[in-house]
């Protein structure tokens, strides 16, 4: 087994015991594609022989993009419990050497007798330690994987037709995209392209001029504005969209560090399409760099966006920025704390699929707050906060003694495919954020029905105007509160930020199929560490029953520990006593010969 030997946390006992190497005869292959700098870029997999073996039945597999923890994440805490000793600090840190970010391949067949498995790691090189943060939301047959490494603004494309083995098809480089860094997350198309939002600005400060003529005024690299990007299949960047508008965006709203001439809130995060309806919408989330260059105490409340943006997406190539809508406050926003009113730092956005629904979904970190339009396509689409994750702290935990939605830390939401649920990931809120008596609330999963939502069309009376509604739910047409799962119910702040869910089923002819109604979702502890908001490292998988009821898979369990949920705060991998991982995001995939 090659490895790098680690610093390891004292009584970490879930590690194997020193000496011993908890993968043999490891089967290691590389490929290999030339950069547009002329060096060379790499995927590595380390496949487990006993668990990769092909077996009489088809396999389904979780694919968990996740990055080697370092010095500069495990370090936050301490700095963040400041008085106290850095030196103290440092005892702790459990990789001191640099190691690689990798795609884990884990077999995700139901009743597999590996299920659960770490079957692959497939490492990324020579770039290291970069925070792989997003892939796309939901992978179809035929589709590269597209993934994104915040700190070198790199996105990656892989060829995973043959699972548990990937193949590097391309990457970019912040050369191909001068007009935008920080990459987030990924949208593919019908035709294997894919949109992905740069969050932050332009790489280098100052005026950059796109393809059709227009410029931007950026503060630089990891600032603002953001942008939208066109991939190819391989990662070659079709195209460059400025998310700003050409007038700036509510100086009064939107605060940038260095200042710009024209405030903006252009930093695009979630993004999601409807192609058949020639319409594209992104979140806007927050200047990455000032959220991260701090961790003790946030500049301004001002650098979390309150903003979504739609595109016309008619020529696909040549997104053009159709509107930018302002979130309104609700009930609980209050003027002495506006890091946490509903409006603030809009992560993420989700789109109906259905024919006839024109509506989206958008959801706020900060905010903890769920917003809708009934349509897209408007000149001006117009938002109303529909559900205040305050209505949920009690579904996970039924000992909570308040219902405030704000500082919750929601992350991943997807409408179902079939426009049944709304489905939500929730850090929860850590003890003290609000005051110095918060208990903060337990995070999770939860699943709304939104049908009466959706058939009230344009004329949907929902609406979060009272702090009652905010914490029990709107009544009328506004979606229910159906399943909830907690994870980590000890520990305030300990949910999942991500998730994806599972779109294939397997059909009696033995191949898989892709189905409208998902029966489990997969949700990672995770977030950015530098940030100061960092998680467990686990991935667990939660059953979703066929009236949106959620139940975590105690099936589903780590190869080490026995304990439910797999831990990426490990020594061993495939690829080598690294230590512990950071999961970012996860992704349900088939083998090309193994779906139709």
């Amino acid at each position: 087994m090659v490895g790098a030997a680690v610093l390891v946390a004292a009584g970490a006992t879930f590690f194997p015991a020193a000496g011993t190497s908890a993968y043999a005869d490891v089967q290691v292959s590389t490929e290999h594609v030339t950069g547009s700098d002329g060096k060379d870029y790499s995927v590595t997999n380390h496949l487990v022989p006993q668990y990769a073996a092909k077996s009489t039945s088809r396999k389904e597999w979780l694919l968990v993009w996740a990055g080697d923890e370092n010095i500069a994440d495990t370090i936050v805490p301490d700095i963040k419990n400041l008085p106290g000793t850095l030196g103290g600090g440092l005892t702790k840190v459990r990789n001191a050497l640099p190691g690689p970010d990798f795609l884990a391949v884990i077999d995700a067949t139901k009743g597999s007798p590996d299920y659960g498995k770490v079957v692959n790691t497939a490492t990324v090189g020579p770039l290291v330690e970069n925070e792989p943060h997003h892939m796309q939301y939901v992978w179809h047959k035929g589709d590269t994987i597209y993934a994104g490494a915040l700190f070198a603004a790199a996105t990656y494309a892989f060829d995973v037709s043959s699972l548990p083995q990937l193949k590097l098809k391309g990457i970019s480089l912040p050369s191909q995209t001068l007009g935008g860094s920080v990459p987030d997350a990924y949208w593919t198309l019908k035709d294997g392209t894919a949109y992905g939002t740069y969050m932050g600005g332009p790489v280098v400060p100052g005026p950059y001029v796109y393809g059709d003529g227009s410029s931007v005024i950026g503060n630089g690299f990891a600032g603002s504005p953001g942008e939208v990007i066109h991939f190819d299949q391989n990662a070659k960047v079709l195209s460059q969209s400025p998310a700003a508008t050409p007038q700036g965006d509510d100086s009064k709203l939107c605060d940038n560090l260095p200042q710009l001439g024209s405030a903006t809130c252009a930093n695009p995060h979630g993004i999601q399409a409807r192609e058949d309806l020639n319409t594209l919408i992104t979140s806007d989330y927050a200047e990455p760099r000032n959220i991260i260059l701090d961790p003790v105490k946030q500049p301004s409340p001002y650098l979390r966006r309150p903003t979504i943006r739609t595109w016309d997406i008619s020529d696909r190539n040549n997104p053009r920025l159709r509107a930018v809508s302002y979130l309104p406050d609700g009930p609980r926003a209050n003027p002495a704390d506006p890091l946490h009113a509903e409006s603030r730092a809009v992560m993420e956005n989700t789109v109906t699929n259905q024919p006839g629904h024109k509506g989206a979904f958008a959801q706020t970190m900060q905010g903890g707050a769920i917003f809708y339009t009934p349509d897209i396509t408007a000149a001006e689409p117009h938002w109303r906060e529909v559900f205040d994750d305050g209505t949920a702290t009690k579904a996970f935990n039924p000992n909570a003694t308040e219902a405030n939605g704000g500082g919750t830390n929601g992350g991943w939401v997807q409408v179902s495919p079939d426009d049944h649920y709304l489905y939500h990931a929730v850090i929860g809120r850590p003890k003290g954020v609000l005051s110095a008596d918060d208990p903060g609330t337990i995070g999770g999963v939860y699943t709304l029905d939104i049908r009466k939502l959706l058939s009230s069309g344009s004329s949907y009376t929902c609406n979060i105007d009272t702090i009652a509604k905010a914490q029990n739910g709107g009544g009328a047409d506004c979606p229910t509160l159906v399943g909830a799962a907690a994870i980590n119910p000890s520990t305030p702040g300990q949910g999942p930020h991500w998730g994806t869910y599972d779109n294939f089923t397997i059909g009696s002819d033995g191949y898989y199929h892709e189905t409208d109604n998902p029966a489990r979702v997969a949700v990672s502890d995770y977030f950015v560490a530098r940030s100061g908001i960092d998680g467990d490292h686990k991935v667990n998988m939660v059953n979703i029953g066929p009236d949106g009821k959620l139940t975590v898979d105690t099936a589903f369990r780590d190869e080490y520990t026995g304990q439910v949920g797999i831990n990426f705060n490990r020594k061993s991998w495939p690829h080598g006593d690294f230590g512990n991982a950071k999961p970012h995001s996860e992704l349900f995939v088939v083998a090309d010969a193994d779906v139709k």
